[in-house]
């Protein structure tokens, strides 16, 4: 057992002396990982109190020296690439190899971050327009300060470091609060950074249950980035509304995958079964409901049905799957099938038996009823519905029939790009699945009931920073409004301005 070491508790006992404590447990024996101090309210005002100066030091660093730090703490990850992923074994449940890939995507989105802030970020010069000719304008953009990130623990390096990356690469210090879940993995890299930026914390650490997520919501950060349920997301809204707090909000999704007939199935039914079973499904971008046209339905159904079928989960080495992390989560998992069955859905892969706390194998429902919980709400398990659809228009439509928003795949050799526009998704791979949230290059983010703002990205990058705009006169126009000496002849000049200009049609 480990707990929680000097170097992150200094700031936080000075604001108090709770002591409180929680476990972090290994989800697949119930083996305690870590012991950490449940924070107050005073301990983590201290720690966001604390991260002030390092967020001004920071910033003065400017991008090219973050840039040289941060590349310094992606070397260091990478160098300590299996050690982290061992933990998240043991804290998370997942499969080591799994772990490795969810880090290496890390890394790159660090690289990314750390090698484009500076041009994104810079100050560049706009056009002024026809009334401000006489001016130059520029737009440039400034670090908000200290954000917090609140991060989950099914993904406990990839989704927080999403926020903490690209929040670190635009100037400001992060305090991150982990789930009680995965609060080694979480004080693991924020130890792994002060070792390459030992002057100020400007990566620190929060612990502690719900209670913690609100006081660091109500500490005066300058801008919160949360991942997790949407119900929650909403009571993080709610907290931030007290003080104005700007919030980038990523909850849950119900994503869908969308075959035709056109399609290549048997790679399609590989990406579903991976998409849908991968991290034992616990994924906000999970493959969960499948709509298949008729002329690959059949076979579709066959594939997924024989991939499905030869995943197991366990926490040996040669598991497919780890544990269901938190354990509320199998309940929701054997209701939502349970339900299913109830209302005429079969079971090609698994059924009810498949769920054996902590554990649950793979299950595929067909023949769904479009309102079950199965197709609603997010199961977040290693469950996949496949409903065969009579064409491209109902799988749109069903696609889009659920408050959420975050991502969507489709596959087509055709007809792809113009499915994926028509889906109500913040993201949409075209025959893969889940490949945007790999790339550092576009947003990643959703809408409705998976929340919004974006992390990744130029939107990313932009999303941690507010923009400035700068005005300067060069020389004096010809037409002078903004004065109270201004002359009747000017309206005149300004109507006949604004005629020859916009007054001629298109």
């Amino acid at each position: 057992m480990t707990t929680l070491d000097k170097r992150d508790t200094d700031a936080a006992t000075a604001g108090g002396h709770g002591r409180e404590t929680f476990d972090s447990l290994n989800p697949a024996t119930g083996e305690v990982v870590a012991t950490f101090d449940v924070m107050t309210a005073a301990q983590v005002q201290a720690v966001v109190d604390a991260a002030r100066p390092a967020a001004r030091w920071w910033a003065e660093l400017g991008p090219d020296g973050r840039k040289q730090r941060l590349l310094a703490w992606r070397t260091s990850l990478a160098k300590h690439l299996r050690e982290l992923a061992e933990l998240m074994h043991t804290e998370n449940g997942k499969p080591t190899d799994d772990a490795l890939f969810e880090i290496a995507v890390a890394i790159e989105h660090l690289d990314w971050a750390a090698r484009h802030a500076g041009r994104i970020l810079g100050r560049h010069r706009t056009l002024p327009g026809v009334l401000a000719a006489n001016h130059s304008t520029s737009v440039s953009y400034q670090p908000y300060g200290v954000v917090g990130v609140i991060g989950p623990w099914n993904y406990p390096v990839h989704t927080p470091m999403g926020s903490i990356s690209y929040a670190l690469a635009a100037g400001n210090a992060v305090v991150f609060k982990p789930s009680e879940y995965t609060t080694a993995v979480g004080q693991w890299l924020v130890r792994s950074l002060s070792t390459v930026v030992p002057e100020y914390p400007v990566f620190s650490l929060a612990t502690g249950l719900a209670d913690t997520g609100t006081a660091l919501c109500r500490s005066g950060v300058d801008k919160l980035a949360f991942t997790g349920s949407t119900g929650t997301g909403k009571k993080v809204m709610a907290t931030c509304a007290e003080t104005l707090t700007p919030v980038v909000i990523e909850c849950g999704g119900k994503d869908a995958l969308v075959v035709l007939d056109d399609a290549d199935v048997d790679a399609a039914a590989d990406a579903a079964v991976w998409g849908a079973m991968s991290n034992a499904g616990q994924t906000c971008v999970g493959i969960e409901r499948a709509y298949v046209t008729p002329g690959a339905y059949d076979r579709f159904v066959s594939e997924v049905t024989r991939r499905a079928s030869g995943l197991r989960a366990g926490d040996d080495r040669l598991a497919d799957m780890g544990p269901i992390t938190m354990p509320g989560q199998v309940d929701v998992i054997r209701r939502h099938v349970q339900e299913a069955l109830d209302r005429g859905a079969t079971a090609v892969v698994g059924g009810i038996e498949s769920v054996r706390a902590p554990f649950v194998d793979p299950i595929v429902l067909t023949d769904v009823p479009a309102d079950a919980a199965a197709e609603q709400d997010e199961t977040f398990g290693p469950t996949l519905t496949v409903n065969k659809v009579a064409d491209e228009d109902e799988a749109v439509r069903r696609a889009n029939a659920t408050a959420y928003g975050l991502g969507a795949a489709v596959y087509s050799a055709g007809r792809g790009r113009a499915v994926a526009d028509r889906l109500r998704a913040g993201m949409v791979s075209i025959n893969s699945v889940i490949t945007f949230a790999a790339v550092p290059s576009v947003p990643f983010g959703g809408i409705g009931a998976s929340g919004f703002g974006r992390i990744h990205g130029p939107d990313g990058l932009r999303e941690f920073a507010w923009s400035r705009a700068v005005t300067r006169r060069r020389f004096a126009g010809p037409i002078n409004l903004q004065t109270f000496e201004r002359k009747p002849k000017a309206f005149q000049n300004l109507v006949t301005l604004v005629q020859t200009v916009w007054g001629r049609g298109v």
